[in-house]
């Protein structure tokens, strides 16, 4: 039984943060990008709700994430009419964990972007490139590693995410059980087995993640980007 319910902490918590770095990718590298290239109404407003999550006690933001995708608000009321289940239910830890890791994500993301030297893309914009191809063609990949950088922590923040998942998503042995969440249900009811051996593979997972983070800061750049600016 303790080997089984620390596999299935693993496995859940593999599948449900990587889903959920997906999501906060697809959303968070353009707005990213937007916030670091282009000046609008309203834009100091925006950064401060991406910045929410890394200010706001975890509990709170779960309280919030369970108002908003309850039965009776618009949101929770749509998604109930589509016959999708958030609530208590593994797709309530994604949207838990994408929520505090897309704050993560687009800050480290909008930092890359404002370090790739902007005329590069207006010269390939001159070329003919529309703005989607020069974005994807030209800036992300002048951004790659800051970017793979900024997933990497945006993951490690999924991982150990704990307080909004308990809110959202509950906590309900080998059904909402992440590895977080194993380590809390089984020191609340006196079996510290399990909880050491989820911590100890949370800690592993870290200690990749941190590693990784090493090698990419420490890896030398190369590109176009290590020659955008001609030597006087």
């Amino acid at each position: 039984m303790q080997e089984r319910e620390t596999l299935f902490a693993a496995g859940l918590s593999l599948k449900t943060s990587l889903t959920a770095l997906g999501l906060a990718l697809l959303f968070g590298v353009p707005a990213a990008y937007v916030l670091a290239r282009h000046a609008f109404p309203g834009k100091a407003l925006i950064e401060g709700l991406l910045d929410l999550p890394m200010v706001t006690p975890p509990l709170i933001a779960g309280m919030g994430l369970l108002f908003l995708l309850g039965r009776d608000a618009p949101v929770g009321g749509l998604l109930a009419d589509a016959g999708l289940a958030v609530l208590f239910s593994p797709a309530g830890i994604i949207v838990a964990q994408a929520y505090v890791a897309l704050s993560v994500l687009v800050r480290g993301a909008r930092a890359a972007f404002e370090a790739v030297d902007p005329e590069v893309a207006g010269v390939a914009a001159t070329l003919g490139l529309s703005p989607g191809w020069v974005f994807l063609l030209i800036e992300v990949p002048m951004a790659g590693r800051g970017l793979v950088s900024a997933a990497v922590l945006g993951w490690a923040r999924a991982l150990g995410e704990f307080g909004a998942t308990l809110m959202v998503a509950g906590a309900t042995r080998l059904h909402t059980e992440t590895l977080p969440m194993a380590i809390y249900l089984n020191i609340a009811s006196g079996e510290p087995g399990i909880a050491i051996a989820c911590a100890l593979v949370l800690m592993t997972l870290a200690l990749t993640l941190l590693l990784l983070l090493r090698a990419l800061s420490s890896h030398p750049a190369r590109g176009p980007s290590a020659h955008a600016r001609p030597a006087a």
